[in-house]
């Protein structure tokens, strides 16, 4: 179940009060596997204990259901049915997680006269009861009816109440016979494009004020807080709670300056947050704000203007001629229109949208794209040719649209699921933890000391601050903002900054082919035209075709369109006419042309000078009425006709092997599937057209009547386009680079498959020395169960046209199953979902070729490689594969839009090099992001050991100290040592993704070990010099500074922060080296040589800082010698750990089997090679 696309509904009540919904049935929109909802009603006694808890707690449990409300719930309210429910809680588990996260909402209710619920008599129930005038029925569970919840205020008063709630933008209404919550969109599932059309005349204004009432109002709201609520929001966050409690710490102890700079500078970042965290909202409330006055058709022929917010499903819109945004998701039932979809998609070609047929046929926005006009998309031009109006009924309105879904998105992220972030809670609880011991040793110490009651608690707590560094969110995020500006320099977008870090842990890579692999234009090779049964040789220029069906048909089948006097469409189209040299034409000079009104008119070229007179030039062809090309289908056609034409003609064109399906088995030249295997095995595009004529008459309206499969029915095959779609330049080399470093690259493609094979091969997907099955499966038919058959590249003729088990069976080619590719069919990938589930996993794992595949499976294929726990990366053009831009962990959309909110990442150079960057940055990130960890840790337990040694003697830091120590040195440090970028090349090395490991856990404590050692070191030498002079323990702290222990911890310790901020910060293999850091190496250096210049000549600063005077040069020589130990140790430590634990390890733990799937997979095909020997069938 999706938060924003799934019902909440399900079967019955696990337990009382909760409702358990399974896994969805949308694993395309969907990351969520399960939900439960739980309804709780008011409680009198409930809420008495409620208060008497808030009040003799004096108020903190008030913070508490502030992070959590759904403690507050479960304290103050009873749980009870869903129908009587007045909260919700609704806990979501995500599908490749097991924690819940929980939210609360309230149900609102809304009462409704019964009159206003009447409905014609047809919808009447067999009760006598009315049902809600929402539409057509839904199918299924919910078709018996659709009555709102009534009690029995509402019953006395003849009304109806409306129970529902809003969660991250949708409704969900309350169905009383099925004792559940559904979202409001699926109360029109199941409705047909017949009911779409019968939904032209429009609705009356009771319908409408009804719908209103159930649906909403159409309003995509984005919620801008004013400052007072968000620096309440900001303030009650625990990282500012935590350092509020802190503040107050250091000022009941007297550190007046540190309190004050750190005050300072939480108030800047507070208002910093507040007005960023404001202008965005307020970005994007403008950005999806959309008020407009639309004209709606009323019964009885009536127009009316309303305000875009009162469109309601079942609306009938007027569109204008000049276009407009769309306020809503609707389906255009007359007209044609030209749409900019790049707001949704990042393509920012023209789609031509066309009517919707009329048939019993479920419609669906999806599988209807192409007769689907989308909120937020641009409508350039609409074109009205049956009736005086453009028209579009209303299928969705508000957050249930398209743009909805993805300011949805927006505003509700799908949470990141990551082993790092986990293990960074872990890790700051384990800080807590030692928080807590070291508050249990220094009440015991200053006990002992005498000191007073109050100063221990305060000393006690103040050491948590200590311990648990409240900076560490602050530095973790310095990471990523680096890593997402240097991509942004290089021309990559990013817009989720956290999922850079998962770029570092990408194994493999998914690419569609054209306009991504290949150029996103393609140069027409010639035409082979047919002769009888024959193939002729190709046709180099397609203009020198003679008139014919082959030439109108080039002309003619596509669904281009004018727009200022430009032809706008797909690059292919446009390529194709432009070879035959005729120009479109449309507006008023289409309907003088054919003396009738026409979609188009398509004019041959004017002839040479030397041939006029001789014959007399071709008539111009008008295009009568065209089904848009479906990726689906992976066809399209038109119906065309010209001045002397008894008949109109039919032309189609699609993919070769569905096309010669269509024809008649007579018109299709036996050498078909070889003619098809010469050129796309040589790597160019085919595309196949045919025709026929149609025994109607030459008019718009008779050409409008048919369907898709009157005109598809028994054609004849008329010749193939071959076109030519070169590889970028900038592929193989990507390709290569990314298959030696152990990343898979897997190409997905809607292309033929053949050709798909030989760009893999080209490119380097496939070696040349690698072999290469096809997998073809064939659905159960004709009482036979579904198969599958090997067969090996050479005889992938079998799968390109007729096949003939014979011939496949003769060739015997047995692959290496570790260098094998597979390479299948969209149609054989079905198969293998439906009917071999338990295959399925073994085919991606060694998948490398995935052709003609529909833009939902690509997003399915995604879905499933995550399953098997591969960190999937995408990058697309983002036309087609928005799905699995948006489910892969890490989504590249190619786009010329500077950010899209179709994925993740967004390139506006339209090339994979984007990828090893990305991938690089994301390696780097995450390698920082440890380095900062291990150094804010490391950090916090050094001046952990500082104030532990100094507690024990009866004295701390001093305040000035404690700001040197944070902010002049630690805070300035950890920041810069972040900008290191990342390394030149990639390498099959990955970052560690798991924080509590033994290599880091040994790299802690070991140099927790040694920073200890050091300071007690240095301790013990001062108490051991002649001069010494023990502080005055009955005074506390800071009354007894200077003292000659203070100032020795300070100053060792001081080195040591530079010491371990260097020796974290290694270069190689995810980053450059620390050299080339040259702001974080002069930081060093010049803080060093302060360092070194305040022991030996403290001057002006030990006044400040509180130090004593050291008059023994050979003391402070010393000192830096132990500081110079320290820093050989400490770089020793770190390269022994890197170059020895991982040797060590493995000696001690063999290596055990890894808990990834794909990489159990991998070993069972090792031990147990699959597939069986080619020429099988299973």
């Amino acid at each position: 179940m999706s938060a924003d696309s799934s019902p909440l509904v399900g079967s019955t009540p696990a337990s009382y009060g909760t409702l358990t919904i399974g896994t969805s049935l949308d694993p395309l929109n969907s990351s969520f596997s399960s939900v439960r909802l739980s309804g709780y009603c008011g409680s009198p006694w409930r809420v008495v204990g409620y208060y008497v808890v808030v009040w003799v707690m004096a108020g903190i449990p008030l913070l508490l259901f502030w992070w959590k409300p759904a403690w507050g719930v479960w304290l103050r309210l009873q749980p009870c049915t869903l129908a009587r429910a007045e909260t919700l809680v609704i806990e979501i588990r995500d599908k490749e997680d097991s924690s819940w996260q929980l939210y609360t909402v309230q149900v609102q209710t809304e009462a409704i006269s019964e009159g206003s619920l009447e409905l014609p008599p047809q919808t009447q129930a067999e009760d006598g009861c009315s049902q809600v005038a929402v539409g057509a029925v839904p199918e299924g569970a919910w078709k018996d009816t659709a009555q709102l919840h009534r009690n029995e205020e509402a019953v006395s008063g003849q009304q109806q109440v409306l129970r529902y709630y809003l969660f991250q933008g949708r409704r969900y209404i309350w169905i009383e016979t099925q004792q559940a919550f559904c979202q409001v969109s699926l109360l029109d599932h199941g409705r047909t494009c017949d009911d779409i059309h019968h939904s032209r005349s429009g609705l009356s204004l009771r319908d409408q004020t009804v719908r209103k009432t159930i649906y909403g109002p159409n309003v995509i709201s984005v919620p801008v807080k004013s400052y007072p609520q968000l620096l309440v929001d900001e303030a009650l966050n625990p990282y500012y709670g935590f350092q509020a409690f802190s503040i107050g710490l250091w000022l009941a102890d007297h550190y007046y300056w540190y309190a004050l700079c750190i005050f300072l500078i939480s108030s800047i970042s507070i208002c910093l947050s507040l007005y960023k965290t404001r202008k965005q909202s307020q970005t994007l409330r403008d950005m999806v704000k959309l008020s407009m006055q639309v004209c709606v058709c009323r019964p009885g022929g009536e127009k009316e203007w309303v305000d875009s917010s009162e469109l309601v499903p079942g609306d009938c819109m007027m569109l204008p001629q000049e276009g407009g945004l769309m306020p809503c998701d609707a389906a255009l039932v007359a007209g044609e229109c030209m749409v900019n979809e790049s707001s949704l998609t990042g393509e920012s070609i023209p789609v031509l949208k066309t009517a919707l047929l009329e048939g019993p046929v479920p419609y669906c926005p999806e599988t209807h794209r192409r007769h689907t006009l989308f909120c937020g998309t641009l409508i350039l031009q609409a074109r009205a040719f049956i009736g005086p109006h453009v028209l579009a009924v209303v299928t969705r309105t508000g957050f249930c649209t398209a743009k909805g879904g993805l300011v949805s998105s927006i505003l509700h992220p799908r949470p990141i699921k990551f082993k790092f972030y986990k293990h960074s809670m872990k890790f700051v609880a384990a800080l807590s933890v030692l928080a807590l011991l070291g508050t249990i040793y220094s009440v015991f110490i200053l006990y002992r000391n005498r000191v007073p009651v109050n100063e221990i608690v305060i000393r006690a707590l103040d050491l948590v601050t200590v311990v648990v560094p409240p900076a560490l969110p602050a530095a973790m995020t310095v990471c990523t903002l680096y890593a997402q500006s240097r991509l942004q320099r290089r021309g990559i977008f990013c817009i989720h900054p956290l999922r850079i870090n998962l770029g570092g842990k990408v194994r493999l890579v998914c690419f569609d082919k054209t306009g991504t692999l290949t150029e996103d234009g393609l140069d027409v090779m010639g035409v082979v035209p047919l002769k009888g049964q024959a193939f002729l040789p190709l046709v180099p220029e397609p203009r020198r075709l003679p008139m014919g069906p082959l030439l109108r048909a080039l002309a003619t089948c596509h669904a281009l369109s004018r727009l200022q006097d430009t032809p706008v469409g797909d690059p292919m189209d446009l390529r194709m006419v432009e070879s035959t040299g005729w120009v479109m034409e449309e507006g008023p000079a289409a309907d003088s042309a054919f003396g009738t009104q026409v979609l188009t008119v398509m004019r041959p070229p004017v002839p040479d000078s030397q041939l006029q007179g001789m014959e007399e030039p071709p008539p111009p062809v008008s295009i009568l009425s065209r089904f848009p090309f479906s990726s689906t289908l992976q066809r399209m056609n038109v119906v065309v006709a010209w001045l002397g034409a008894t008949q109109p003609e039919a032309y189609v064109k699609g993919s070769p092997e569905l096309v010669a399906g269509l024809c008649n088995p007579e018109t299709v030249p036996t050498n078909f599937a070889q003619m098809l295997q010469s050129y796309t095995a040589a790597g160019y595009r085919v595309v196949a057209l045919a025709g026929k004529p149609l025994p109607i008459a030459p008019s718009l309206e008779a050409a409008q009547q048919l369907t898709r499969d009157t005109v598809e029915h028994e054609l004849s095959l008329l010749g193939l386009l071959v076109m030519r779609n070169l590889l970028k330049p900038q592929t193989t080399p990507v390709i290569q680079a990314l298959r030696k470093t152990g990343i898979r690259t897997v190409m997905v493609t809607g292309d033929n498959l053949q050709t798909a094979i030989t760009v893999a091969q080209s490119c380097g997907m496939v070696g040349a020395q690698e072999h290469l099955l096809i997998i073809h499966a064939t659905p159960p038919e004709r009482g036979q169960p579904a198969s599958l058959e090997f067969l090996p590249v050479e005889s992938s003729v079998a799968v390109n046209g007729p096949k003939d088990p014979d011939q496949a069976a003769s060739y015997i080619l047995e692959p290496e199953p570790r260098s094998s590719h597979l390479a299948l069919s969209g149609l054989t990938f079905g198969v293998l979902m439906k009917h071999f589930p338990r295959l399925l996993p073994k085919v991606l794992v060694q998948g490398t070729v995935f052709a003609r595949m529909a833009p939902e499976q690509k997003t399915e294929l995604v879905c499933e490689l995550q399953k098997l726990q591969y960190c999937v990366g995408m990058c697309g053009d983002g036309a087609n594969d928005c799905g699995a831009l948006k489910a892969a962990d890490v989504g590249i959309s190619l786009s010329q839009a500077e950010a899209s909110v179709v994925s993740p990442f967004t390139s506006s150079v339209a090339n994979i090099e984007c990828v090893p960057m990305v991938i690089r940055e994301g390696r780097c990130s995450l390698d920082t992001s440890f380095s900062v960890f291990k150094y804010m840790a490391l950090y916090s337990l050094t001046q952990f050991m500082s104030v532990l040694i100094l507690y024990t003697i009866n004295t701390n830091l001093g305040d000035m100290q404690f700001l040197a120590i944070d902010l002049v040195i630690t805070t300035t440090v950890a920041v810069l040592m972040s900008r290191t970028g990342p390394a030149l090349a990639l390498g099959r090395a990955r970052p560690p993704g798991a924080l509590i490991s033994v290599p880091v856990l040994s790299s802690l404590l070991l140099q927790v070990a040694l920073v200890a050692g050091v300071q007690l070191g240095g301790y013990f030498l001062t108490v051991a010099q002649p001069w010494f002079v023990p502080l005055n323990r009955t005074v506390p702290a800071p009354d007894n500074l200077p003292n000659y222990e203070n100032t020795v911890v300070f100053s060792v310790s001081s080195f040591q922060y530079l010491i371990l901020a260097a020796a974290v910060s290694k270069g190689a293999p995810f980053r450059r080296p620390l050299y080339t850091n040259v702001p974080f190496l002069v930081t060093l250096v010049l803080l060093g040589s302060i360092l070194v210049g305040l022991l030996l000549a403290p001057g002006l600063l030990r006044g400040p800082l509180m130090l004593r005077n050291i008059a023994d040069t050979c003391f402070k020589l010393l000192l830096l010698g132990l500081v110079a130990f320290n820093f050989v140790g400490a770089f020793m430590l770190e390269s022994v750990l890197d170059q020895c634990l991982p040797v060590c390890l493995r000696w001690l733990w063999p290596k055990r089997a890894s808990k990834k799937r794909f990489k159990q997979l991998e070993a069972e095909l090792v031990e147990q090679p699959w597939p069986p020997p080619t020429g099988s069938r299973q």
